[in-house]
């Protein structure tokens, strides 16, 4: 089930983005619904709300609490909120965002793929390896799409990094680095450290998710995860990964602590004809160094702009095409389940649990 570097390349460039709806032919909208408010991106359900793509038809949140907090805010305003089991009983219904708690990602993706519906899961993908992997092999079978809330996938300096190494245009890749950090005050600290995984799991899994598409599942994983803040609460919040490949190196870092960090947010990757370096990730430019002219590119360093990224757009429209019928998936089960796996041990937890 694990990619080989030479299949994560091809997975990895042939994962595309999917573009701006505008413009296209009106299509019958996909019925899709979502089960929390919990996650930290559950909002992305204003995307959906505003696509052409999609007719959202409600919202499910067991928690008053949550729901009390969220229920005004323009993802959810005006949308009816559901039982879980109502929602799934949904006449036409497709597909399903799951964008509860973490705890509680896996089994309510599990409850609609089960109900043969497409999902949408945010990250992490939990912390049992094989619950997710029953996940995938029920959605293989059913010809159902899994996809995996990870925010970069569709990032445009990503996608030209993609085009890149599909076309050999950096060499052997012997190098990555990757850095996902930022500041987070001790409110959100303390909801964090409910999961062992710390830092990594939250927040570095973002660039794990990039590595393991540029070089494919690592033969050992090395982690050194310390707790650095002065605040006793337990959380991990300083975190290295070393991901050692049979001719490459990887190094995936996450803090807490950072001041500043989203301007640091990086990908670089090294290759023995060039160097891709994407920096800032959340608002991309891309540096460019080649030994020699590729395509429209020239031997030497250039800088490449890129207009303002917007996530959740392209992953929207990406799913959209792919219930349809229109694409091939780029992310298949073999590459979400070498990700979840390389993340647990990067965070130090157990693979079968």
């Amino acid at each position: 089930m694990h990619p080989s570097r030479r299949e994560s390349l091809a997975l990895f460039g042939g994962a595309f983005a999917a573009g701006s709806a505008l413009g296209r032919p009106v299509k019958e909208r996909i019925k899709v619904g979502q089960i929390g408010v919990g996650h930290a991106h559950a909002t992305k359900l204003g995307v959906y709300r505003t696509s052409p793509d999609y007719e959202v038809v409600g919202v499910v949140e067991p928690d008053d609490g949550l729901w009390t907090a969220a229920a005004n805010l323009p993802a959810y305003k005006g949308l009816n909120r559901l039982t879980r089991e109502a929602l799934l009983k949904t006449p036409g219904l497709q597909a399903v965002l799951v964008e509860t708690r973490v705890r509680d990602l896996l089994d309510n993706a599990e409850a609609c793929v089960d109900a043969g519906l497409h999902v949408h899961i945010d990250k992490p993908a939990g912390e049992s390896l094989p619950q997710f992997r029953r996940i995938l092999k029920t959605a293989e079978a059913k010809k159902l799409v899994v996809q995996m809330g990870y925010m970069y996938r569709y990032n445009p300096a990503v996608v030209l990094l993609r085009e890149f190494l599909k076309n050999g245009w950096l060499g052997e890749v012997f190098e990555v680095h990757a850095v996902m950090s930022k500041t987070i005050g001790a409110a959100e600290r303390k909801k964090l450290a409910e999961y062992r995984g710390g830092l990594m799991f939250e927040l570095g899994c973002h660039v794990l998710d990039l590595v393991v598409g540029v070089l494919g599942t690592p033969k050992e994983v090395a982690s050194f995860n310390r707790h650095s803040s002065p605040l006793d609460d337990g959380l991990p919040d300083n975190m290295l990964a070393v991901l050692s490949y049979p001719k490459a190196t990887a190094t995936v870092k996450s803090t807490a602590l950072e001041v500043d960090g989203g301007d640091r947010r990086h990908l670089v990757v090294c290759g023995t004809e060039g160097t891709f370096q994407i920096q800032p990730l959340d608002n991309p430019s891309a540096k460019i160094t080649l030994a020699k002219p590729r395509g429209d590119y020239r031997k030497g360093t250039q800088e490449v702009k890129f207009p303002k990224y917007v996530r959740y757009m392209d992953d929207a429209a990406d799913m959209a095409k792919v219930i349809r019928g229109e694409a091939a998936f780029g992310f298949p089960p073999r590459h979400d389940l070498a990700v979840q796996e390389t993340l647990l041990r990067a965070c130090g937890l157990p693979l079968e649990r």
